[in-house]
């Protein structure tokens, strides 16, 4: 959510500020802006709309100079609006600072400015209160180093400039209630930059002779590889050959330099329209990357090292909590049925926004499982801290090992499933199934499932990726049937069992990608309610694939066709043969045991969502208001 980009160095800053902006478009924004120190002046450009309007205005008139800071906001304080879009300036207009994050007492803040005299504020955003908070804090400081210098008071030691404005930062954010990923610049200090974060991630990345900052390392990826991630209460002072990390409080920093994972090939779009589709299509490749090396054949389990648990421990845990938003939340409701089917562990799945503010009672037993894949999600975040506080041992599922969930968890499992830049989410959620299924798999095994159990669980997974592959080859299938229903205005989704997540997840991708109308039930919910909305044109997907209850989606789908609903199902075995006189659209998957089923039945729905998407004439990688990483509340 909201993208930062800052640069030092000897290059001019202009065009590596606009290309990182235009690496992190996939975080959902709605303005843009750059700031950048040209000797006396901070030459600023910004406006509301998409990337490439900024790049108008910076070929109109190009900003020179060889540090400076750049912003994509995702409106929370304030319409979308020209004036609303950062950079924001502090009152003498020599400051300029980007903020992802929201201050929650900004207004009380803001109250004390104008009580102060400060009256000059040009924007609704709770951003530009902490600008001109940061300047009046460092302008009071300087003001008082002259006088001090003007009375003759060599005792009167302080800090240059450049110290003065770290610590009218810290001096700032000590005042601050909220979240926080920020940069700024001062125009009276050439070549350096201030970032700070709280909740909101903010990296450093190293170069030769030039540093970066910026709130997801895929915005400078392609210029170093090299990057600290930093922590909360962190503040670090850029220069261009050196750093500096501190924490608010003035303390010195703790910091490790990490090597990016991946390249800048890794986030490129290759031969595919849409980033959402490359990464449909990799999913063969990213389950199978998140089983690789933790299936044992031997043993018949998985082994997962990362929880960093004894045996001992792992056979203590008498509760599983799974907690997570969107489509995390969904993947944990999968997981919910396969850790009780497998292991026959009570489970439950918690809402990462309600967990975090309620008093869940748990016993000394549970063990939680915070799934993120930025592992930067607010709540979910928030989660994993409520439940380390309350003394639950709290492991993390997520895509980034250096994010602040896979280093603030006690342990957990890294999905490998590479850089996912479409908003809408779709390896991740296959990536997390699976991996939720190996726990599965892992405890059951400490419990009660045979050998020969273990066996056919580990030749279910390790068929996936073949069977993803087969499934992939349905696209053309799935695009005949997306341009059939173009003209409907919303769809009803619906599943049992383990394809009852599905069904919300395909919900979710409609909502997200198409703007339409879409719900997601248990079929057997069809008539306590949501049998008043069928009708002939609102088409009803039915994911039924040849398993237990099969029978019972059958009834419900006659049901539907008895009001002349229109029926779209994805089946398995002999299911399309069964479902050929009452089914409008039928899409046959391979049959697979129920526990691995939703790997295979949800990309078809991911599919219908994107190519749905594409004849609308959606911006499928970026779907309106909405973000990749939400980073607030």
């Amino acid at each position: 959510m909201c993208g930062i980009v800052g640069y030092v160095g000897r290059s001019e800053a202009a065009p590596i500020l606009l290309d990182g902006l235009r690496r992190l478009e996939y975080r959902g924004y709605d303005s843009a802006g750059v700031a950048i120190v040209n000797g006396e002046h901070v030459e600023t450009r910004k406006c509301a709309g998409r990337i490439a309007e900024l790049g108008k205005l910076m070929a109109e008139k190009p900003p020179t100079g060889t540090y400076g800071i750049s912003h994509t906001r995702w409106a929370t304080h304030g319409k979308p609006t020209d004036q609303n879009a950062h950079p924001h300036f502090d009152a003498s207009g020599k400051l300029a600072l980007v903020h992802n994050g929201v201050i929650e007492n900004y207004q009380a803040l803001k109250d004390q400015l104008l009580q102060d005299g400060d009256d000059n504020f040009t924007s609704e955003t709770d951003t530009e209160v902490l600008a001109h908070l940061i300047g009046k804090l460092y302008d009071t400081s300087v003001a008082e180093a002259a006088n001090a210098g003007s009375n003759g008071n060599a005792s009167a030691q302080l800090p240059n400039n450049k110290g003065r404005l770290v610590e009218a930062v810290r001096t700032a954010l000590r005042q601050v209630i909220g979240t926080y990923g920020i940069a700024l610049v001062h125009r009276d200090i050439p070549d350096f930059l201030v970032g700070a974060r709280r909740g909101s991630p903010l990296v450093l990345g190293v170069g030769k002779e030039e540093n970066f900052l910026a709130s997801d390392v895929s915005a400078i990826v392609a210029y170093t590889r090299d990057a600290v991630y930093l922590n909360d209460f962190d503040v670090v002072a850029v220069e261009r050959d050196k750093f500096e990390i501190s924490s608010v409080a003035g303390q010195a920093g703790n910091y490790q330099l990490s090597k990016v994972e991946f390249t800048d090939a890794d986030i490129k779009k290759g031969d595919y329209p849409h980033y959402m589709l490359k990464e449909i299509f990799e999913q063969a490749d990213s389950v199978r990357d998140a089983m690789r090396g933790r299936l044992s054949p031997e043993e018949c389990t998985a082994k997962l090292g990362g929880l960093n648990m004894t045996p001992a421990q792992l056979r203590d845990v008498g509760r599983v909590v799974l907690t997570g938003c969107g489509t995390a939340l969904h993947a944990a409701m999968i997981g919910e049925y396969s850790i009780e089917q497998l292991a026959q562990i009570p489970t439950e799945v918690e809402y990462a926004s309600e967990f975090r503010h309620r008093n869940t009672p748990m016993t000394r037993d549970t063990l939680v499982f915070a799934i993120s894949q930025s592992g930067e999600t607010a709540d979910t975040l928030g989660a994993l801290r409520e439940s380390r506080r309350k003394g639950y041992r709290t492991l993390g599922i997520c895509n980034n090992v250096a994010s602040t969930i896979a280093r603030e968890s006690d342990g957990g499992v890294y999905m490998h499933a590479g850089p996912e830049i479409g908003v809408a989410a779709t390896k991740s959620f296959t990536s997390q199934v699976a991996i939720l299924t190996a726990i599965g798999l892992l405890l059951g095994r400490m419990r009660h499932l045979s050998t020969s159990e273990g066996t056919r669980i580990i030749e279910a997974l390790e068929a996936l990726p073949s069977q993803i592959e087969d499934v992939l080859k349905l696209s053309d299938q799935i695009k005949a049937i997306a341009k059939k229903y173009a003209s409907v205005n919303g769809m009803l989704f619906f599943g049992r069992q383990f394809n009852f997540p599905v069904a919300l997840e395909a919900a979710l991708k409609m909502k997200e990608i198409t703007y339409l109308f879409a719900e997601g039930h248990p079929s057997a919910e069809l008539k306590h309610g949501i049998i008043a909305l069928v009708r002939p044109d609102l088409p009803s997907v039915f994911i039924a694939p040849d398993d237990a209850v099969f029978s019972k989606n059958l009834n419900n789908i006659e049901q539907v066709r008895a009001r002349k609903g229109p029926v779209i199902a994805i089946t398995s075995g002999t299911g399309a043969d069964r479902l050929a006189k009452i089914a409008d659209d039928i899409v046959s998957i391979p049959i697979v045991p129920d526990y691995v089923s939703p790997i295979l039945t949800v990309i078809p729905l991911q599919l219908l969502a994107y190519h749905l998407a594409v004849e609308l004439g959606r911006d499928v990688d970026k779907p309106r208001n909405l973000a990749k990483s939400v980073t607030v509340e």
